[in-house]
């Protein structure tokens, strides 16, 4: 499945929720992969911060 930018996602391994912001790739095992770039909200310390996380497209699910 292909998200559009703005999509709100679910990592199905990981269970962060994030807004996909765009699109990457990767060689995984000799495979040119397209990826998924999704901002993500994390707290740490009692701090809140954003990350990044580029990741393989199935890990990730639409959220309703």
């Amino acid at each position: 499945m292909m998200f559009k930018i703005d999509d709100y996602v679910l990592n199905l391994q990981t269970g962060q929720m994030g807004k996909v912001i765009g699109y990457g790739h990767e060689i995984i095992n000799n495979v040119y992969t397209t990826t998924l770039r999704v901002l993500v909200d994390e707290t740490l310390n009692s701090s809140k911060r954003l990350l990044v996380l580029e990741d393989i497209i199935p890990t990730w699910s639409l959220m309703s």
